[in-house]
């Protein structure tokens, strides 16, 4: 049987489809991408909004969701891919976009926050900031979806920081390679669908990530702990070309920014079930699940600091005024 595949670019630009022999009220498709596999919560919570919005608008806007890097895209890719229009959207891990923008990795800064509090606040407080972003790079960030708290998936138990001495682990970002470099392991920055070959052939000993992927991945056929550190409570973001936004109705875009602003909370929701569902799936599947006592806390948290004041060095005077802020008002709830 012959497959045959078209460029993405070719694939695109049949986004705006004007259905004239339908009637004057034709249907504006956008396609938006995410690299999470069909199934994973944040592809659910995807499908969810794309079908809100197609209702709210009667049909006359549609979001066609590719999942699973359908497209070829791979998650450090969106940012830009979304800017030059090779999609007109995309569910992108924020803190993946910190080759093009580093301020968006504030949310993996390692233990600058260390619950779902911290990170709430976090992310109110550098929502303006990121909303600047998104104009310069020709888009419009939608709502934030935040993962469940990043611990490490390994082999052997992690107790101690020793026991991550030159341990092969995937880690997800910039940051996560640093920190966990710093901590003694040898640390392997790949994008999400190289990582379960990886860890079937041996390249990688384990991962940093957080219980959904755990579960996507079948981690237990190749892993048998899970201690979840909360170093890190990154989100996905959904972005829209400005250009394609644009082009969309004013009452079309007021109806989206509507849902987007009323189902975020949901969705956050969702993601705090999807980790007590997913790590009772893992328990059940044989993962031996724990947290980190308060001596592995303390040597976490020492090496995370020196982190802290190279992301404001690093990242640009908004990233030195954004942590700020936020220490700011963390401190003095």
């Amino acid at each position: 049987m012959k497959t045959t595949f078209y460029p993405l670019a070719t694939l695109c630009t049949a986004v705006v489809l004007s259905m004239a022999a339908f009637g004057a009220h034709a249907a504006t498709q956008l396609i938006i991408v995410t690299p999470w596999p069909e199934g994973n919560f944040q592809v659910r919570a995807l499908n969810q909004f794309a079908d809100a919005v197609k209702e709210a608008t009667d049909g006359e806007v549609e979001l066609d969701i590719h999942s699973g890097g359908a497209l070829g895209l791979k998650g450090p890719e969106l940012l830009s891919a979304v800017r030059d229009g090779l999609v007109q959207g995309a569910d992108m891990l924020l803190t993946q976009q910190v080759g093009e923008e580093p301020l968006l990795g504030i949310e993996s800064v390692p233990y600058l926050t260390r619950n779902i509090n911290d990170a709430a606040l976090l992310r109110a407080t550098a929502w303006p900031y990121y909303e600047a972003v998104a104009a310069e790079y020709n888009q419009k960030f939608l709502y934030t979806v935040p993962w469940p708290g990043q611990g490490v998936f390994t082999r052997q138990p992690v107790e101690t920081v020793e026991d991550l001495q030159g341990v092969k682990l995937r880690t997800v970002d910039k940051n996560g390679t640093e920190f966990f470099k710093a901590l003694g392991a040898s640390p392997v920055q790949m994008p999400w669908g190289e990582v379960v070959p990886a860890l079937a052939s041996g390249v990688i000993d384990g991962v940093t990530t957080s219980t959904p992927s755990g579960v996507d991945g079948s981690f237990w056929e190749f892993t048998t702990y899970f201690n979840k550190l909360d170093w890190q409570l990154a989100p996905d973001v959904v972005s829209i070309n400005l250009d394609a936004w644009n082009a969309l109705t004013a009452e079309q875009q007021q109806t989206i920014e509507t849902l987007a602003q009323e189902m975020e909370p949901q969705f956050q929701q969702l993601s705090q079930d999807e980790d007590e569902r997913n790590a009772q799936i893992l328990a059940d599947h044989g993962i031996h699940m724990s947290a980190p006592s308060a001596e592995l806390s303390k040597q976490l948290t020492d090496a995370a600091r020196p982190q802290w004041q190279q992301f404001r060095e690093s990242a640009g005077t908004q990233a030195d005024e954004l942590m700020t802020r936020y220490l700011e008002a963390r401190d003095a709830q």
